[in-house]
Formats: C-alpha cells, sequence, structure tokens
C-alpha cells in the first residue's frame, strides 16, 4: 500500500506534513487498540521520514515502466523516457 495513502497527505508534502501526518493517525489507531492499522501507519512513517527511502518510493512507486516521470509538473514532462543508465540500480538497492 502507499505510504501517502496510508498518513493521507500528497506526494510532495513536507516534513512537518508527514510528521503531522503521522500523529494524527497514532492518535486516531492508537498501538493498544487498533494494532493492525497502527503498524501500517508506522511503517508509512519510517518510510517517508528516511530521505533515500522516501526518494526510491517517489521514483518507482507510480509508474516502474517511467520513473522520472512522476517528478515533473505536466507541461515540464520529457515527452520521451531515455533510460538514465546504472544508477538507477543504486537507488533501487542493488
Amino acid at each position: 500500500m502507499d505510504p501517502t495513502e496510508v498518513l493521507q497527505i500528497a506526494q510532495d508534502a513536507s516534513d512537518e506534513d508527514v510528521r503531522a501526518a503521522y500523529l494524527r493517525k497514532v492518535r486516531e489507531y492508537p498501538p493498544d487498540r487498533a494494532p493492525e492499522q497502527f503498524e501500517k501507519v508506522r511503517d508509512a512513517y519510517d518510510m517517508l521520514r528516511d530521505p533515500r527511502r522516501r526518494l526510491r518510493h517517489r521514483l518507482f512507486a507510480v509508474d516502474p515502466q517511467a520513473p522520472l516521470a512522476s517528478l515533473f509538473p505536466d507541461e515540464a514532462r520529457p515527452r520521451r523516457f531515455v533510460s538514465p543508465g546504472p544508477w538507477l540500480d543504486v537507488l533501487k538497492g542493488g
């Protein structure tokens, strides 16, 4: 599941927005009453607070065939996707 959907925030939310959404969700799903939902919220927050994991999610979660397309607004989106090369393997963790 998409961590931004779990926390109900935008893809480009700031770190402060991510933290505020996390705290709001923790109050909504405390660990002693809703452990499954709390675990999903905690995992989503852990991923979004780490800049490297957040970038990896943003690059590859939307469309794996064109990972950079989601970073550009529609009017600035490149017309053709060119393979960025081996540096993507570093981001994937390979």
